[in-house]
């Protein structure tokens, strides 16, 4: 896994599935470096393997280049238990899809979706994690 502002990202890499995941739902992203512009795919609303099942369709029908994952932490940097879950679901997302994998700091991110007014957060904040990585893209 690589996070996005330490590593020059292959300008062959085009199109992007995003991540937010929770041990309920994880939310999904569909976006491309042409546009820079995330879009909310249906949130995973399943765990265990079911949860795998859903994430190959949208890779299959979306077929994107690498993945994006958001990686929480607390306000002052440090890890906590959901970092590492996150990180263990990317090493995992690597291992069954083989794509690269690019980490994004996705503190706030689902309080920005609700203040934003919406109505899948899971969703929203996968498209601001995506948003973001494209931001910090040169």
């Amino acid at each position: 896994m690589s996070n996005a502002t330490a590593l020059s990202v292959s300008a062959q890499l085009q199109s992007f599935l995003a991540f937010d995941f929770g041990t309920q739902r994880t939310g999904v992203a569909f976006g491309s470096r042409v546009l820079r512009q995330a879009q909310p795919l249906p949130t995973v609303n399943a765990q265990g393997d079911a949860r795998w099942r859903e994430i190959d369709a949208r890779i299959q029908e979306w077929q994107p280049d690498a993945l994006v994952i958001g990686v929480p932490f607390h306000p002052d940097g440090a890890e906590h238990e959901n970092t590492l879950r996150a990180r263990k679901f990317g090493r995992q997302l690597h291992g069954r899809f083989n794509l690269q994998v690019f980490e994004v700091d996705e503190r706030y991110s689902t309080t920005e979706a609700l203040s934003q007014g919406a109505k899948d957060a899971d969703a929203a904040s996968a498209c601001i994690i995506l948003n973001q990585f494209f931001a910090e893209l040169p």
